[in-house]
Order: C-alpha cells, then structure tokens, then sequence
C-alpha cells in the first residue's frame, strides 16, 4: 500500500470538509448581510469586528440547545436523517477540481480528491440519494406538516431532477467525457462556448429548485407548512439541514464553475497553483451571489406554479437544448 498516496489524499479530504464547512458557516453571515443591504436594513453586527463572530456564536448557541424528540417519531430514522444529508453534501464535492496540480515530496498532486471516470454520475448520485435525508426527516417525525414538506421534496426532486440531467448529458455530449476535468479542459470553438453559455440560466434555474433555494424552498416553506420537513427538529439536528443545504448550494456553484466557466483556469494559474484555487474560489463566489440575488428579487411560487415550470417550461426547453447540442456536434 502506497502510504504516502493515501496521507496526501487523506488531507485533501480533511482540507475539503473544513473548507465546506467554513464556507457554510460564513455563507450564513454573508447571505445575511447581502439580503440586509438589499432590503435596506443592517443585517448582523455586533458579534465581533463586521459580526465575523456571528457563525460561531450561532454554531454555539446550537450546539447547547435542548434537545428533544417527539414521542411518535420513529427515533431511529430521526436521528439518522440529518447525518445522511450532510454525509452525502459533503461526498458529492469529492470529484469537483479545486486547483491545477501542485508537485509536492516528489510527486505530482492534483488538486482533487477523486478524477474517476463518471464523475458528472457520481454527482447527480450523491445529489439524488441526499434527498432521502429530507424524505426519511418527515416521514420519521410523525407529524403531518413534515410528511406534506417530505412529500414535496420528493415530487420536487423528480420533477427537475429530469431538466438537470437533460442540460448535464448535453454538456457531456458537447465535452464527449463524464469527468469534470475533462469537460473543464475540453478545447471549444468560440460559437460552441456562446452555445454552452446559453444553457447557463436553466441550468441554474434547475439547481435553485434542487438546492431547495428561494423562490423554489417549497419543502421547508414557513408559511404553509411551519418548517416543512424539518419542523420536529431543534438544535444541532435543526442545523445539520441547514449545513447541508448550504453545503448544496456551495458544490452546485462549484459545479457550475466547473462546466461552465474553466474552473480554476485563468491567466497564468497553471503556474501558480494558488492563483488557480483564487479563480476557483472566486467564481463559485460569484455564482453563490447569484443565488443570494435571487433570493432577494423573487417571492415564493406557489406549489402548482413551481409542477408546471418544471414540466411545461423548462422539460421542453432541456429537450430542445440536447437537440440543438446533437445537431452542433454532428455537423461541426
């Protein structure tokens, strides 16, 4: 056994988690602030310099919150449900490059936890199978108002999970690989990059649905369902969603960086590694504003609203877009 393949991999995966679960934490007080200043208000500053401290005083008074769990709830599943969320949240990153290699101890190291072969399946995995953590969350809770937000999970996740993985096979068709350094490193014509662009929007309109984001948070929604599949939760098993869906939200951006805007490539990043995580981190930033944009901008559909735009809107327009793509690569 290669040990020293192993230590290094074993960091990365230790520098990814505390890296996610930074960017969660610090997401919080930046979406704060963000929709503070856009409805004219302060938004958090007491806690430290520029409220720096405001996540880990959340992070504190959740981790000491009282913990309590219904009489009717199957307990097992209730308190496995949070963990299967976040565990997933955290996997699906692992195949997202976050950097060019780096030559270390003699050898070279890239920037990446796992290169493998379907790397766009394994995300589209690890998204479906994170769900099940809401799904099982309301059923195990015994209360109606989580089996109802349960339920639109599940019908939400099926309904756009069809437009995501038409836009991602015309990507991969484009591409012609399943591995996000390929389709990162795919050379295009200037018209095949404009066509790649033009899937941008949808795509993104698909993954605020799948990230449960406003104006598509339809599962946790307060004002029909108190707090949907969460409502039995408190404490840190309260937090672990709201880690999880943040954590989402990060990897989407990350993705999205990914296919659609060369990643961590940039001027002169394959020289200077750090330069490239810069590009890297500095993207995904962007797109991670967007989403806080949105939320700011668009009030909360309403349920059959949200059904139709997925299967009368943006399934046809999947469709058209994977027909176009077929057509470029075939005559260009």
């Amino acid at each position: 056994m290669d040990w020293t393949y192993l230590l290094i991999v074993t960091v990365e995966i230790i520098f990814v988690i505390v890296a996610l679960l930074g960017g969660f934490a610090y997401m919080t007080l930046v979406e704060r602030k963000v929709i503070g200043r856009f409805q004219l208000r302060i938004g958090p500053n007491q806690a430290g310099p520029y409220a720096l401290l405001q996540p880990i005083a959340d992070a504190v008074k959740m981790i000491f919150k009282e913990e309590i769990i219904v009489s009717n709830a199957d307990k097992v599943v209730y308190m496995l449900a949070p963990a299967i969320s976040v565990g997933f949240a955290l996997s699906a990153f692992a195949v997202v490059p976050f950097g060019p290699a780096v030559h270390l101890f003699g050898r070279e190291i890239p920037l990446q936890i796992a290169d493998v072969n379907i790397g766009v399946l394994y995300i589209l995995a690890m998204g479906g199978i994170g769900t099940y953590g809401l799904v099982l969350a309301g059923w195990s809770s015994g209360n109606n108002y989580s089996l109802l937000g349960a339920m639109r999970t599940t019908a939400q996740m099926v309904s756009y999970e069809l437009p995501m993985g038409i836009f991602v096979a015309s990507v991969v068709l484009g591409a012609g690989t399943l591995t996000l350094n390929g389709i990162m490193s795919v050379q295009r014509p200037w018209y095949m990059w404009l066509w790649l662009w033009v899937a941008f929007p949808f795509y993104f309109t698909v993954m605020l649905a799948e990230t449960n984001r406003s104006p598509f948070d339809f599962p946790e929604t307060e004002n029909e369902l108190i707090s949907g599949f969460q409502t039995e939760y408190g404490g840190i098993k309260f937090a672990l969603f709201f880690m999880a869906e943040y954590i989402n939200m990060i990897t989407a951006a990350a993705v999205m960086t990914v296919v659609f805007f060369g990643g961590w490539r940039g001027p002169l990043a394959a020289q200077f590694p750090l330069l490239g995580i810069f590009y890297f981190v500095l993207k995904t930033f962007i797109i991670l504003l967007l989403f806080l944009w949105v939320r700011a901008s668009f009030p909360r559909l309403r349920y059959d609203q949200l059904m139709s735009f997925s299967w009368k809107l943006m399934l046809p327009i999947s469709l058209i877009y994977l027909a176009g793509t077929a057509v470029l690569v075939v005559l260009v």
